[in-house]
């Protein structure tokens, strides 16, 4: 069991949590380590249907706590029962309440479609993935995290065909469990062709209707149900970059799923060869920066950045003031040819940043002023 940089921040914390991430992130074992003095577990189908049945199933349970000081509730897969944000709000505005509130989501789709009203300053919201290089101790194997991600049951499974197993039902179980219940059956063979589409583009410029073409599904079908795969946290969109908001050097955002493995297991090919390892490291990269920023609790964006003329950044990251612009180099070699992406983008922005390189290297070196890193050095660099 892998200790979850969240955790600290969670103890630090006095106040209710909301932690969303997509499934299998291991948010109820974070959760747990917190030790609360009640758990419901909504995941749990007679339990589920005990608060479904009576809206006052939870204050019965609250009523049964006792002991002195601030009692710990987690309720687990909150977005199952979205009316309960409301109780939970009102118990939170009574003076004296002595509750905390630990919940956890995978679908912000479903706590919207509730119509939850979590104000500001009742509930601080946190966001969880897959384990991440810190949690590892910055000795993730590579080729593995290429190949599986780094979802805890993943690293942890006993072996390469339990990984490639698990993984291959992903799917599956994703399309049973969230597009059933996201009203989407009658069209779930159609978001099947999607699917398998959409995880096809991984990583390129979004083009809904090339898409949807593919899929043979209508263009509104598609764009309905990227939004699901966004709000149910299956995929991350990468804006591009731009000095202001009305300006856009690309119109297309880009797009990862949120582990490697999960979108190998998409495309049934756990095989990071030399014509997928670009796209893949690609994947990890972006993959590890957001996660790694949510560990920490730190609020960042990363963009892309691509000129009319083709000139390419992979990664715009900013944090506060802070800019990078890094370079993902699926290669054990960089040579000065390699940065004329990260030049151009220095006469763009026209600001202070810091430029980088990671790659697959394993030597930290310096070429034109540019840091050329290791990627997991990449990512200490920046403070992960």
């Amino acid at each position: 069991m892998y200790s979850r940089q969240l955790t600290a921040a969670l103890r630090r914390h006095t106040r209710s949590a909301l932690l969303l991430g997509p499934r299998q992130v291991g948010k109820s074992t974070l959760m747990r380590e917190l030790k609360p003095h009640l758990e419901i577990n909504l995941a749990h189908e007679p339990t589920f249907l005990a608060f479904a049945r009576d809206p006052s199933e939870l204050e019965a349970r609250l009523g049964a706590l006792r002991g002195a000081g601030t009692r710990v509730v987690f309720i687990d897969e909150i977005q199952r029962i979205p009316a309960l944000l409301n109780t939970i709000q009102s118990i939170l505005d009574r003076p004296g309440h002595g509750l905390r509130f630990l919940l956890t989501g995978s679908s912000a789709r479903k706590l919207r479609r509730g119509e939850a009203n979590l104000l500001p300053g009742r509930i601080h919201a946190f966001r969880m993935g897959p384990l991440t290089s810190a949690e590892l101790d910055h000795a993730i194997a590579t080729p593995s995290a290429l190949s599986y991600g780094t979802l805890p049951g993943i690293v942890t499974a006993p072996d390469d065909a339990d990984r490639e197993k698990t993984l291959g039902t992903y799917a599956a179980t994703y399309l049973r469990e969230e597009v059933q219940a996201e009203s989407l059956s009658r069209s779930l063979e159609g978001f099947a062709r999607f699917l398998s589409a959409i995880a096809d583009w991984a990583g390129a410029h979004l083009d809904l209707a090339k898409v949807a073409q593919a899929a043979q599904v209508p263009r509104q079908s598609a764009g309905r149900w990227f939004e699901v795969l966004e709000d149910t946290l299956l995929v991350l969109r990468s804006d591009p970059f731009a000095k202001s908001a009305t300006r856009r050097l690309v119109q297309h955002p880009k797009f990862y799923f949120f582990d490697v493995g999960v979108l190998n297991g998409l495309l049934g090919n756990f095989t990071a060869s030399a014509d997928r390892i670009g796209m893949l490291f690609e994947h990890l990269v972006y993959t590890q920066i957001v996660h790694s920023a949510a560990a920490f609790d730190q609020t960042v964006r990363v963009s892309t950045f691509r000129t009319e003329h083709g000139a390419e950044v992979d990664f715009i990251v900013e944090r506060g003031r802070e800019l990078f612009a890094i370079e993902a180099k699926a290669s054990r070699t960089v040579t000065a040819g390699d940065l004329r992406g990260l030049a151009r983008f220095a006469d763009y922005a026209g600001r202070k940043h810091r430029p980088m390189v990671w790659y697959l290297g394993r030597e930290p070196k310096r070429i034109n002023g540019v840091d050329i890193l290791p990627w997991q050095q990449g990512l200490e660099a920046l403070g992960w």
